[in-house]
């Protein structure tokens, strides 16, 4: 996969994820333009669970969603509305946007996407927006704080997001301090309105502070950041990502450390979890080749089972569906429900 071979995809990520942010706030109506292509329906998920055991399922009901920048080249030529009616077909509950216009085929009012993701039986749950710009004018939680809590509030969201790193101001433990103080801000803010403030990790959050190597930064943003207003959604894929390349300081010292630990032991820091497959490569500088889910290594079965067992918790989570750049995305779309829905918890 192409993506997993360019010279710093995981920048290239945030880069081209961050153009896609812009909002179709106030745009004229006009029909939705394309056909959906064809794909197959999710009909053949209970007889892919049949296969997997007799257990409980291990994807609560209602819960599955998918991060819309997975599907950005079908919204950019079909529009949203063909999209919606695929991922209605898969089985999917929830979407999470990354921009409210990814390019669609057609200009479209914040209004019409919430009633039009209602009406194929779609909850919007979340979305990615900037953290910071230069550009006093950008869709930023720096720049235009109450704008982007406006937009989200119109769509019914109860999560507002960013997928930026908490960089903006270096990778010390004072700068990520400084962050988390603003994220604080966001959080505050985000609940005033009803919404849950969110930051959505790369693999850099768990690499060591520049100036004390032996501290790790996601847990300075853990510590410093009020767990009643800022929380996190876990990517699965690249916190695995961070265990193999980060497991070991600076100096070489071991700092193992494991990505379910983290939300074991803080729950309810975790309403949103990247579902992100990876096939293991040591041979990669990121230890992992990102494929379909389903198609790699990562233990959903397990990781998934751990985080719904605890009490309280069956239906706390919300689980989206991604990968940076499917081969096929409707295909990634379609599959990854079948997979996801046919695990079984073991008896």
């Amino acid at each position: 996969m192409s993506r997993m071979h360019q010279t710093d995809p995981e920048l290239t990520h945030r880069l081209s994820r961050r153009g896609m942010l812009g909002v179709a706030a106030g745009a004229t109506v006009a029909a939705l333009l394309g056909a959906a292509a064809p794909a197959q329906a999710a009909a053949g998920t209970d007889s892919a669970a049949a296969g997997k055991g007799r257990g409980r399922p291990v994807l609560p009901p209602g819960r599955l969603g998918i991060q819309l920048y997975s599907l950005r080249d079908k919204v950019s030529t079909l529009g949203f509305a063909p999209v919606f009616a695929e991922l209605e077909k898969y089985g999917y509950d929830e979407v999470e946007f990354a921009g409210y216009t990814q390019g669609s085929a057609g200009p479209i009012t914040l209004a019409q996407l919430k009633r039009l993701a209602r009406n194929h039986g779609l909850t919007p749950i979340g979305s990615h927006v900037g953290y910071y710009s230069s550009d006093p004018n950008a869709y930023t939680f720096a720049q235009n704080l109450t704008k982007v809590l406006d937009d989200a509030q119109a769509l019914g969201l109860k999560h507002i997001g960013t997928a930026a790193g908490p960089f903006r101001y270096g990778m010390t433990v004072d700068a990520m301090k400084r962050a988390a103080h603003e994220f604080n801000t966001y959080g505050a803010a985000a609940r005033a309105r009803g919404m849950k403030f969110y930051q959505h990790n790369h693999s850099e959050e768990f690499s060591f502070a520049t100036d004390n190597p032996k501290v790790r930064l996601y847990d300075v943003l853990l510590r410093e950041t009020d767990p009643d207003l800022v929380f996190l959604e876990m990517d699965i894929f690249w916190a695995y990502v961070a265990q193999f390349r980060f497991s070991k300081r600076p100096d070489g010292t071991a700092a193992p450390f494991e990505p379910l630990d983290y939300v074991l032991r803080r729950p309810n820091r975790y309403p949103l979890f990247h579902v992100k497959d990876g096939e293991s490569d040591p041979s990669n500088p990121f230890g992992y080749r990102m494929v379909d889910v389903g198609d790699g290594d990562i233990d959903y079965q397990k990781f998934i089972s751990a985080v719904t067992r605890l009490k309280g918790h069956r239906l706390a989570h919300h689980w989206q569906a991604e990968h940076d750049n499917p081969s096929e995305s409707f295909t990634f779309a379609r599959r990854s429900s079948e997979h996801l829905h046919s695990l079984r918890e073991k008896c």
